[in-house]
């Protein structure tokens, strides 16, 4: 990508310098940092709160207290020369893809909000509650901020073999995709749906993720017509939707693939929304929730 380091943007939030705690029973006795692990890690395979599980059997008994996961409370790591380049450079993509977003909107009938963007390690609290780094970047609607931890870089090239700049970028293109959805009211009438007909819930997370997919690819769009990419930059973009693909994930971590268990589709299908959004820079083609 073609860019260029200009500081910070005024929409970075960075909560690096952190801890976030998570509260446990009596100050979590006979837990200790390996079952801390072995709790997260069941978390993430199962797509559900364990740690919250703990926190109900405990009850109310005894006194409670904050175990702090990852950064020792009040002890900032020491930032490397390569870590305030990559803020530099989400700060590039989050302003132009909200730039692109402010134009934009108009013509889908309102008025763009700017999304705030936060970094952080370990574990962050937001409006829609606690959360570990393993749970990869995130949008949250009840604050309009973009959470992300800076590693998830390191696990897009190492372990999901995505390198590259616009592999990065389209990380946070697909998260304001969200925002915009959240906007738009998109995201509003689809968790009601999902109260309404609960066996449709995973159907419809997997049509509002390729929603952001393909809203990514709009702004890869944009990005082509002003210069921004370079050749190459497309075929990293695609490679970042494909490697994180549910069925690609379902395989890498379980051995096996069960799509009534996908959240954000298969590695084709965030292929094709994001490639739809890239050829036709239109919003309008990003209906995934009218198409078969």
């Amino acid at each position: 990508m073609r860019w260029t380091p200009s500081g910070r943007s005024a929409n970075v939030e960075d909560r690096r310098s952190e801890s976030a705690g998570r509260r446990f029973p009596g100050g979590g006795r006979g837990l200790g940092l390996g079952g801390l692990l072995v709790v997260l890690l069941v978390s993430v395979c199962f797509k559900q709160d364990f740690f919250q599980l703990l926190e109900q059997v405990g009850g109310s008994g005894g006194s409670s207290g904050t175990v702090t996961v990852g950064t020792e409370a009040g002890v900032p790591r020491p930032e490397s020369a390569h870590e305030e380049e990559l803020v530099q450079f989400v700060s590039f993509v989050l302003d132009h893809n909200q730039e692109m977003w402010t134009q934009v909107f108009p013509l889908l009938g309102g008025t763009y909000q700017q999304a705030k963007l936060v970094l952080f390690r370990d574990a962050v609290e937001s409006a829609c509650g606690f959360a570990e780094s393993a749970t990869g970047p995130f949008y949250c609607p009840g604050d309009q901020k973009v959470y992300i931890d800076l590693g998830f870089y390191d696990d897009l090239r190492e372990r999901f073999g995505a390198p590259g700049d616009f592999a990065q970028a389209y990380v946070i293109a697909h998260e304001l995709g969200h925002h915009v959805q959240n906007l738009l009211g998109i995201e509003g009438q689809m968790r009601q749906a999902q109260n309404q007909n609960p066996e449709a819930a995973n159907e419809l997370s997997v049509r509002l993720e390729l929603q952001a997919d393909c809203f990514a690819g709009v702004w890869g769009y944009h990005a082509v017509q002003r210069g921004v990419l370079e050749p190459g930059d497309l075929e990293e973009g695609l490679a970042a939707a494909a490697a994180i693909g549910d069925d690609r994930i379902q395989k890498m971590t379980t051995g096996r693939v069960a799509p009534e268990r996908w959240t954000h589709g298969s590695s084709a299908m965030r292929v094709e929304w994001f490639r739809r959004g890239l050829e036709s820079g239109r919003c309008e083609e990003c209906d995934t929730f009218a198409t078969p």
